[in-house]
């Protein structure tokens, strides 16, 4: 019996060393390729990442298609910043999802960047969208939360040490 236990327990090791960490529901995200820390929303009720951005132009470089835009957080520079698209995501808005009707939902570039959020780096697909209306410039999403490997305690904040990655 002694040695049935002891087997168990060691089927159980691994599953116990996936377990997530916790995060609260606003974290701080390093965003290295920008040179930035914003505040973020850790958010399960969206799929995608978002990062607040402006001037968002679709191009085409070397056959592919590129992305260019700027930063809509408080206190950015003026720095256009290009990067290759990952592909277009479709956003549909909570009054789009009550209306069978809708034929468009709102188009988004989506981008691979590398986000640091404590002393964990993980590259997570990203939307640009312009978010300067919300508090948070920068949205994670479940598909990000589960890059990280990160559950989230809606009732603490910041609960992760500053990004160091």
């Amino acid at each position: 019996m002694k040695s049935i236990l002891a087997l168990l327990s060691l089927l159980a090791l691994p599953v116990m060393a996936t377990e997530p960490t916790l995060y609260g529901r606003y974290e701080y995200i390093g965003v290295p390729e920008i040179g930035e820390t914003l505040q973020a929303k850790m958010d399960t009720g969206a799929l995608t990442a978002s990062l607040s951005a402006k001037d968002i132009e679709m191009f085409k470089r070397d056959g592919e298609n590129w992305v260019r835009f700027r930063l809509a957080t408080k206190g950015a520079s003026d720095k256009v910043y290009e990067h290759k698209v990952a592909r277009i995501s479709k956003i549909k808005t909570r009054s789009e999802e009550d209306d069978e009707d809708v034929a468009d939902p709102s188009k988004r570039p989506v981008v691979d960047l590398e986000l640091c959020l404590g002393k964990v780096k993980r590259t997570v697909e990203v939307n640009l969208t312009d978010r300067s209306s919300f508090n948070y410039p920068l949205l994670i999403g479940a598909k990000a939360l589960r890059e990280f490997g990160a559950a989230v305690n809606p009732a603490r904040r910041y609960t992760a040490d500053k990004p160091d990655c």
